[in-house]
């Protein structure tokens, strides 16, 4: 039987409970455990797929096309295993289902409601995904904050899984704040009292407390009077700190015996965690000789976390070339043909990553030009490489006014239109082409060079793409298309081949990028960036 970890935050949100459960998950598969991750949100979206990147972040996609939380590309980076629809989970999933399946009938003319029905929908998922992948360790982290009300039942459900499963077989972590006042330089352990309380008035004792700090707490009585408030043991208190390098997380927290607590109290034996390699990954990353410029170009930049994945596989192809990755974000609206040079000038390397809507892409589509007709590596990633195709069919291909259905349905030259069987009137929530698809490169390319072999399998989120009729046109005039579907019938990748990296794939490279496994193309990027 699985065991089962559940991770809930108090206090306030975007405390690190993601952060957190991430490296718990790197611990203890450091200590030969089988992990699997799992996010619940309270939101009523069925899945982040249709809200705007400035009210969620980015849209993480597992290997099997599940749109979903940004908290999931932690656990896959940190624990280095593959996710799947099982790992995120949301209310409006959960009352979805539960409806869908009252619809049916299956409830035998029972009266629907929160207990038995929702709950039992969301414990579903939560084995569910122990099941599919054969997991020693399920870590679980509800979204939101203890209090919220939308947050209820997925608590509920934690308890009942508790009462199933036996306490022996479930750990509850809770992540709070403890705050720093500078008038009296003491931290304040009062918030993480209350909100054990409440946590506590739902029917759940926390057996794990992690405080989330700035400032190092220095008195060790504030450990002691949580331990004792709070009803957990003192060692079972731990400190979280702010760290300048987010991939030092598992090693601080181990420091403070983390994992150790975390096994002994779920009864587990194991091996002491081999942490050689990420201790050496992360003295690497202290300790880089080199700084490349790299300019992400796009329409969501005044939220990083709209391109966490992006800005993250930039960070490991660096750390492997050791090499410091400084990203400008620059917003493409901003950028006319006035300013380009201005904007764009000095740069070792431009990416212009994924999105969607006409908003800002004349600004991308400077930039494009900008890196060809100056020699600046690019890199364009799904609606980057639809922005480097209207690019040179424009001012290379002698089409002028090419764009994209998507952005101008009254084109003379839609170089980019909608996929087989996509059209205006469908709905836009999971209906995009999602998850891992195959690819065929072409050899003697520049993206055959990055992979070192002919078929690779890569991540997609995208509904427009590369309109075959303006093949021959397009290659023609220099644009060289080097990776296909294997039936031919979709242009996976473009290049200039003539270039170091002129490169625009429209699959989603970032998403398999791990920090001690950085993802060839990016390798491939940041090395023509650094010209090494």
């Amino acid at each position: 039987m699985a065991k089962y970890i559940f991770v809930t935050g108090g206090v306030v949100s975007g405390l690190g409970k993601g952060i957190t459960a991430a490296s718990l998950g790197r611990l203890l598969k450091a200590r030969g455990l089988k992990v699997a991750a799992q996010k619940l949100d309270p939101y009523i979206n069925v899945d982040p797929g249709t809200m705007s990147p400035y009210q969620h972040g980015e849209v993480f996609v597992t290997e099997d096309g599940a749109e979903t939380d940004l908290d999931l590309g932690h656990y896959e980076r940190f624990i280095d295993e593959n996710l799947n629809r099982y790992s995120n989970l949301t209310t409006g999933k959960v009352y979805s289902n539960v409806i869908n399946r009252e619809r049916q009938g299956d409830y035998l003319g029972s009266t629907v409601q929160t207990i038995p029905h929702i709950t039992d929908e969301i414990k579903h998922f939560i084995y569910r995904v122990g099941e599919e992948t054969d997991a020693d360790i399920v870590i679980t982290e509800i979204g939101g904050t203890i209090g919220d009300i939308e947050s209820q039942p997925f608590i509920e459900a934690i308890r009942q899984v508790g009462l199933e499963v036996g306490r022996e077989n479930v750990l509850y972590i809770h992540v709070t704040l403890v705050p720093y006042l500078k008038a009296s330089c003491e931290h304040k352990s009062k918030p993480t009292q209350h909100s054990v309380k409440e946590l506590q008035g739902m029917g759940i004792s926390p057996n794990v407390i992690v405080l989330r700090v700035d400032e190092p707490i220095t008195d060790k009585t504030v450990f002691s009077k949580i331990a004792h408030f709070c009803n957990v043991k003192e060692d079972c208190v731990i400190e979280n700190q702010t760290l300048p390098i987010l991939y030092e997380a598992p090693l601080m927290l181990e420091k403070e015996g983390f994992s150790e607590i975390v096994c002994r109290e779920l009864g587990l034996k194991t091996e002491k965690p081999n942490l050689s390699a990420w201790e050496d990954m992360v003295r690497a990353i202290k300790h880089q000789n080199k700084t490349v410029r790299i300019a992400l170009v796009g329409k969501y930049v005044q939220l990083h976390d709209a391109y966490l994945s992006v800005a993250e596989a930039l960070r490991h192809a660096g750390y492997a070339l050791d090499c410091s990755v400084d990203i400008s974000w620059i917003d493409s609206e901003e950028i006319v043909s006035e300013n380009v040079e201005k904007v764009l000038g000095g740069f070792d390397g431009i990416i212009v990553p994924g999105g969607f809507g006409s908003r800002g892409i004349e600004g991308m589509i400077l930039s494009a030009n900008y890196a060809r007709t100056h020699h600046i590596p690019y890199f364009g990633i799904c609606l980057g490489m639809q922005i480097a195709v209207i690019e040179f069919a424009r001012n290379a291909a002698g089409l002028k006014g090419a764009d994209s259905r998507e952005f101008n349905e009254k084109s003379p030259y839609r170089v980019i239109d909608f996929m087989p069987g996509q059209n205006d009137q469908i709905e836009k929530g999971g209906t995009l082409r999602l998850g891992k698809y195959p690819c065929i490169l072409e050899e003697d390319t520049v993206i055959y060079r990055c992979y070192k072999t002919k078929e690779i399998s890569e991540r997609h989120r995208h509904r427009y793409e590369f309109n075959n009729s303006f093949r021959a046109q397009i290659e023609s005039a220099g644009l060289k298309l080097s990776g296909f579907s294997p039936d031919g019938r979709l242009v996976e990748t473009v290049e200039i081949s003539s270039e170091d990296f002129f490169v625009g794939v429209q699959f989603h490279p970032e998403f398999k990028s791990r920090p001690n496994k950085p993802h060839p193309l990016f390798v491939g990027f940041i090395a023509s960036a650094c010209k090494l």
